[in-house]
């Protein structure tokens, strides 16, 4: 690996099909309208390419999404047979042969008795899914409950609707949609490079886990129906990983006050962290499980929420009826992709190649930026990998600027490089941070690992 730094060529060009299609962009209402977007034509396994032939190593899968890489044929084949043969059938009515065979093999992957599976089409579908599940679960059992509020974290980000942006604690995404909102609470999150009470693991007594005793407490358990969080800490965060009891006491926790315990995997599910998924790093089941991204890899949209048989059961003796629903979940075109996507993940093995070539990445990146004045932690598991950015390496000071602009700026630089980063930030105070998360397709190689590490430290030797 080390024989290889500096070699690489950068503004690697290649012929590809695709330039000649229209660059006019007038008509389009991007997510930041203030800014140009390079045109890309074609992906193939880690890599993208541009319509001027620019090839880019996708450094973060899109969103930590393509997980089984871009271009597969047998996923293409799969999704031109079912548009072939049926596209569409609303779950209210129908069911369809591969909405049971993806049912079972997400079950199947699912620890412990998260036997039942509700399909959506997203990220922001499955944790509000949750969420009205959670409060309609203790309705279902309990006949009348008070049973409606959802602890969230700090810094954590669930979706873009509004429920999910209200279980939500990323200040900078909530700011201008505040007053539409559900008043939730949030405790801090397990944030031990920057801990909330300036304690040192295993001194601190992992308060960051019982301070939701507290706020059960402060709020009444009789009003809280679930808590929610990431098992690693996804977009907000940069990969922050928890202490090693932290799970096993929220867990007792929220049974010991009859609270759900909902988990979003929808950024760590599906082999992201080395695992199927990141909560088996800390042998506990949550209640409810939320998944999307790597169920469908970028192939197509979906997702869904994960259900204990006992959640399940209560719907069943109470009403039978989940009063909830949209358009396109269980879609059949989705649920063809999603088996296909998973036969490839489960047959290539790619959780262990991810916690193999993840480690290997971890440690590559931590020999050539630990001495860098600008890198001030670099964590994660699997190909989950954190990097948050300082001023000051010694001091931890975060830059001065709003949170992510030095981040941005860096996966610019990073962009000429030749490699896609995940820009975040604000997760020192809500406002200044800077981080951005890597997390390749879990195929890479370690050869692609070299690649990816040598654009990364040309790109870091540029930003002091």
């Amino acid at each position: 690996m080390g024989d290889s730094r500096g070699v690489l060529e950068t503004g690697v060009k290649e012929e590809v099909t695709g330039g000649e299609h229209a660059v006019d962009d007038r008509w389009v209402f991007y997510r930041d309208v203030s800014r140009s977007h390079p045109v890309l034509v074609k992906g193939s396994g880690i890599y993208l390419w541009d319509k001027d032939g620019n090839r880019y190593i996708d450094g973060c899968s899109g969103a930590l999404v393509t997980n089984i890489g871009q271009g597969l044929p047998g996923i293409a084949e799969a999704l031109a047979e079912q548009a072939r043969t049926l596209g569409f059938a609303h779950q209210s009515r129908f069911t369809t042969p591969w909405l049971l065979e993806l049912c079972r093999k997400v079950a199947t992957l699912a620890p412990g008795d998260l036997n039942r599976v509700y399909l959506v089409s997203g990220g922001s579908e499955a944790t509000e899914t949750a969420m009205k599940m959670a409060r309609q679960y203790f309705l279902e059992r309990d006949g009348v409950s008070q049973k409606h509020k959802v602890i969230g974290r700090w810094h954590a980000f669930h979706g873009n609707t509004l429920g999910a942006l209200s279980m939500s604690g990323t200040v900078g995404r909530r700011r201008k949609y505040a007053p539409m909102l559900v008043d939730f609470p949030h405790i801090n999150p397990p944030y031990c490079y920057r801990c909330p009470y300036n304690r040192t693991y295993p001194e601190c007594g992992i308060k960051c886990a019982y301070e939701l005793d507290t706020v059960i407490k402060t709020e009444s358990a009789d009003y809280i129906a679930a808590f929610i969080a990431e098992p690693i800490g996804g977009a907000a965060t940069g990969a922050i990983v928890p202490p090693p009891e932290y799970w096993r006491i929220i867990r007792e926790i929220c049974d010991r006050y009859d609270i759900l315990l909902i988990v979003d995997e929808v950024m760590t599910g599906f082999g992201r962290t080395g695992r199927h998924f990141a909560i088996e790093h800390w042998g506990v089941v949550p209640d409810l499980m939320t998944v999307a991204k790597g169920m469908g890899a970028g192939y197509f949209p979906i997702g869904a929420v994960i259900a204990r048989e006992r959640i399940w059961e209560a719907f069943l003796r109470g009403s039978g009826k989940f009063v909830h629903g949209h358009t396109y979940g269980a879609n059949p075109l989705a649920c063809r992709v999603g088996c296909a996507v998973l036969d490839y993940y489960t047959e290539h093995d790619l959780a262990k190649n991810s916690a193999d070539i993840g480690q290997y990445l971890l440690d590559g990146l931590l020999t050539v930026l630990h001495s860098h004045p600008n890198v001030g932690d670099v964590r994660g598991k699997g190909l989950m990998i954190g990097i948050e950015l300082v001023q000051d390496r010694d001091t931890k000071m975060p830059f001065p600027q709003g949170g992510g602009q030095a981040a941005e700026r860096f996966t610019r630089i990073a962009l000429e490089e030749g490699v896609v980063v995940y820009p975040g930030g604000g997760a020192v105070d809500g406002v200044l941070g800077d981080h951005f998360l890597v997390g390749p397709p879990l195929i890479i190689t370690k050869e692609q690992a070299d690649e990816l590490i040598d654009r990364l430290y040309r790109a870091f030797s540029r930003f002091q």
